[in-house]
Protein backbone atom coordinates (compact mmCIF):
# COMPACT_ATOMS: atom_id res chain seq x y z
CA UNK A 1 0.00 0.00 0.00
CA UNK A 2 1.20 3.70 -1.09
CA UNK A 3 0.91 5.64 2.73
CA UNK A 4 0.52 9.56 2.95
CA UNK A 5 1.74 10.14 6.67
CA UNK A 6 0.69 13.64 8.35
CA UNK A 7 1.68 14.64 11.58
CA UNK A 8 3.50 17.67 12.97
CA UNK A 9 6.16 15.84 15.27
CA UNK A 10 8.90 14.75 13.12
CA UNK A 11 9.50 11.64 15.59
CA UNK A 12 6.10 10.33 15.45
CA UNK A 13 6.39 10.45 11.47
CA UNK A 14 9.53 8.42 11.34
CA UNK A 15 7.93 5.80 13.77
CA UNK A 16 5.11 5.84 11.60
CA UNK A 17 7.42 5.10 8.27
CA UNK A 18 9.41 2.88 9.78
CA UNK A 19 6.01 0.46 11.01
CA UNK A 20 4.53 1.45 7.36
CA UNK A 21 7.76 0.12 5.79
CA UNK A 22 8.38 -2.76 8.06
CA UNK A 23 4.71 -4.11 6.72
CA UNK A 24 6.04 -3.25 3.09
CA UNK A 25 3.92 -0.35 2.59
CA UNK A 26 5.26 2.50 0.92
CA UNK A 27 5.43 6.33 2.43
CA UNK A 28 4.78 8.74 -0.93
CA UNK A 29 4.97 11.63 0.97
CA UNK A 30 5.26 12.83 4.07
CA UNK A 31 3.35 16.52 5.66
CA UNK A 32 3.10 18.08 8.82
CA UNK A 33 0.04 20.72 8.29
CA UNK A 34 -3.07 19.93 6.76
CA UNK A 35 -2.66 22.19 3.64
CA UNK A 36 0.64 20.36 2.53
CA UNK A 37 -1.27 17.22 3.46
CA UNK A 38 -4.56 17.87 0.73
CA UNK A 39 -1.58 18.93 -1.64
CA UNK A 40 0.35 16.07 -1.36
CA UNK A 41 -2.86 13.88 -1.37
CA UNK A 42 -3.75 15.25 -4.72
CA UNK A 43 -0.49 14.66 -6.65
CA UNK A 44 0.70 11.07 -4.87
CA UNK A 45 -2.60 9.63 -4.96
CA UNK A 46 -1.96 7.43 -1.93
CA UNK A 47 -3.98 4.34 -1.26
CA UNK A 48 -4.49 5.62 2.16
CA UNK A 49 -3.91 8.54 4.41
CA UNK A 50 -2.76 8.38 8.01
CA UNK A 51 -3.07 11.91 9.49
CA UNK A 52 -2.75 13.50 13.26
CA UNK A 53 -6.31 15.61 14.07
CA UNK A 54 -4.65 18.51 16.00
CA UNK A 55 -1.77 20.14 13.75
CA UNK A 56 -0.74 23.78 13.83
CA UNK A 57 -1.88 25.87 11.18
CA UNK A 58 -5.10 26.80 10.14
CA UNK A 59 -6.05 24.10 8.53
CA UNK A 60 -6.12 20.55 11.41
CA UNK A 61 -6.28 17.26 10.51
CA UNK A 62 -10.30 16.84 10.29
CA UNK A 63 -10.89 20.05 7.95
CA UNK A 64 -8.14 18.15 5.51
CA UNK A 65 -9.42 14.76 5.88
CA UNK A 66 -13.10 16.36 4.86
CA UNK A 67 -11.30 17.75 1.58
CA UNK A 68 -9.72 14.61 0.72
CA UNK A 69 -12.05 12.62 1.31
CA UNK A 70 -15.05 14.50 -0.28
CA UNK A 71 -12.28 14.43 -3.59
CA UNK A 72 -12.49 11.15 -3.30
CA UNK A 73 -8.77 10.80 -3.30
CA UNK A 74 -9.00 8.45 -0.77
CA UNK A 75 -9.33 7.12 2.76
CA UNK A 76 -8.32 8.79 5.87
CA UNK A 77 -7.27 7.16 9.32
CA UNK A 78 -7.13 9.50 11.62
CA UNK A 79 -4.15 9.72 14.53
CA UNK A 80 -4.99 11.41 17.88
CA UNK A 81 -3.34 11.60 21.54
CA UNK A 82 -7.01 12.81 22.69
CA UNK A 83 -9.78 9.93 23.02
CA UNK A 84 -12.47 12.41 23.26
CA UNK A 85 -15.95 11.26 22.28
CA UNK A 86 -16.42 14.40 20.75
CA UNK A 87 -13.58 13.73 18.01
CA UNK A 88 -14.65 10.72 17.76
CA UNK A 89 -18.31 11.99 16.78
CA UNK A 90 -16.41 14.99 14.50
CA UNK A 91 -13.96 11.95 13.04
CA UNK A 92 -17.67 9.93 11.83
CA UNK A 93 -19.25 13.63 10.49
CA UNK A 94 -16.08 14.41 8.32
CA UNK A 95 -16.10 10.49 6.93
CA UNK A 96 -12.73 9.04 8.25
CA UNK A 97 -11.78 5.20 7.42
CA UNK A 98 -10.25 4.50 11.43
CA UNK A 99 -9.10 6.05 14.58
CA UNK A 100 -6.05 5.41 16.43
CA UNK A 101 -5.14 6.68 19.68
CA UNK A 102 -1.62 7.43 20.42
CA UNK A 103 0.60 6.01 21.56
CA UNK A 104 0.06 4.01 18.41
CA UNK A 105 0.62 0.32 18.87
CA UNK A 106 2.72 -1.20 15.44
CA UNK A 107 -0.09 -4.08 15.60
CA UNK A 108 -2.70 -1.96 14.52
CA UNK A 109 -1.72 0.17 11.82
CA UNK A 110 -1.44 -1.68 9.26
CA UNK A 111 -4.90 -3.50 9.44
CA UNK A 112 -6.31 -0.22 10.31
CA UNK A 113 -5.22 1.03 6.91
CA UNK A 114 -5.90 -2.52 5.20
CA UNK A 115 -9.58 -2.44 6.32
CA UNK A 116 -9.90 1.40 5.26
CA UNK A 117 -8.43 0.55 2.08
CA UNK A 118 -10.97 -2.42 1.46
CA UNK A 119 -13.83 -0.03 2.67
CA UNK A 120 -12.72 2.47 0.32
CA UNK A 121 -12.34 0.02 -2.73
CA UNK A 122 -16.42 -1.42 -1.75
CA UNK A 123 -17.78 2.00 -1.72
CA UNK A 124 -15.96 3.27 -5.15
CA UNK A 125 -17.51 -0.19 -6.43
CA UNK A 126 -20.88 0.33 -4.67
CA UNK A 127 -20.98 4.04 -6.43
CA UNK A 128 -19.88 2.49 -9.97
CA UNK A 129 -22.63 -0.31 -9.84
CA UNK A 130 -24.92 2.43 -8.55
CA UNK A 131 -24.43 4.21 -11.69
CA UNK A 132 -24.61 1.86 -13.72
CA UNK A 133 -28.38 0.49 -12.69
CA UNK A 134 -29.65 4.13 -12.54
CA UNK A 135 -28.04 4.19 -16.18
CA UNK A 136 -29.58 1.62 -17.19
CA UNK A 137 -33.25 2.15 -14.87
CA UNK A 138 -32.79 5.23 -17.53
CA UNK A 139 -32.98 3.68 -20.51
CA UNK A 140 -35.75 1.19 -20.02
CA UNK A 141 -37.91 4.13 -18.74
CA UNK A 142 -37.01 5.62 -22.39
CA UNK A 143 -37.42 2.49 -23.71
CA UNK A 144 -40.99 1.66 -21.94
CA UNK A 145 -42.78 5.09 -23.30
CA UNK A 146 -41.23 4.00 -26.74
CA UNK A 147 -43.07 0.98 -26.81
CA UNK A 148 -46.30 2.61 -25.31
CA UNK A 149 -46.00 5.02 -28.38
CA UNK A 150 -45.92 2.08 -31.05
CA UNK A 151 -48.30 0.63 -29.20
CA UNK A 152 -51.18 3.40 -29.07
CA UNK A 153 -49.91 4.67 -32.75
CA UNK A 154 -50.08 1.61 -34.47
CA UNK A 155 -52.19 -0.85 -32.57
CA UNK A 156 -48.99 -3.14 -31.54
CA UNK A 157 -49.15 -5.30 -28.66
CA UNK A 158 -45.95 -5.08 -26.25
CA UNK A 159 -43.60 -7.64 -27.56
CA UNK A 160 -43.90 -6.72 -31.20
CA UNK A 161 -43.54 -2.91 -30.23
CA UNK A 162 -40.26 -4.28 -28.32
CA UNK A 163 -39.04 -6.39 -31.09
CA UNK A 164 -39.49 -3.35 -33.62
CA UNK A 165 -37.23 -0.89 -31.38
CA UNK A 166 -34.47 -4.03 -31.06
CA UNK A 167 -34.62 -4.64 -34.66
CA UNK A 168 -34.15 -0.42 -35.49
CA UNK A 169 -31.86 -1.13 -32.79
CA UNK A 170 -29.69 -3.77 -34.65
CA UNK A 171 -30.16 -2.39 -38.71
CA UNK A 172 -28.88 1.32 -37.61
CA UNK A 173 -26.39 -0.40 -34.95
CA UNK A 174 -27.82 2.07 -32.23
CA UNK A 175 -28.11 1.36 -28.49
CA UNK A 176 -31.94 0.74 -28.53
CA UNK A 177 -32.23 3.63 -25.83
CA UNK A 178 -31.41 5.90 -28.59
CA UNK A 179 -33.84 4.30 -31.21
CA UNK A 180 -36.57 4.69 -28.20
CA UNK A 181 -35.45 8.55 -27.92
CA UNK A 182 -35.77 9.09 -31.95
CA UNK A 183 -39.32 7.41 -31.58
CA UNK A 184 -40.17 9.35 -28.78
CA UNK A 185 -38.64 12.98 -30.58
CA UNK A 186 -40.52 11.73 -33.98
CA UNK A 187 -43.84 11.16 -32.13
CA UNK A 188 -43.52 14.49 -30.21
CA UNK A 189 -42.77 16.79 -33.30
CA UNK A 190 -46.02 15.20 -34.96
CA UNK A 191 -47.98 16.37 -32.07
CA UNK A 192 -46.90 19.84 -32.72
Amino acid sequence: MRILVVDDEPIIRMDLKEILQENNCIVVAEASDGETAINLARSTMPDAILMDIKMPGHMDGLEAARIIIEEEICPVVMLTAYNQKELIEQSTAVGVYGYLVKPIKESEVYPALKVAVAKWMGLKQLKVENAELKDKLEKRKVIDIAKGILMDKYNMKERDAYRKIQRLSMEKRLDMSEIAKSIILSHEFASL
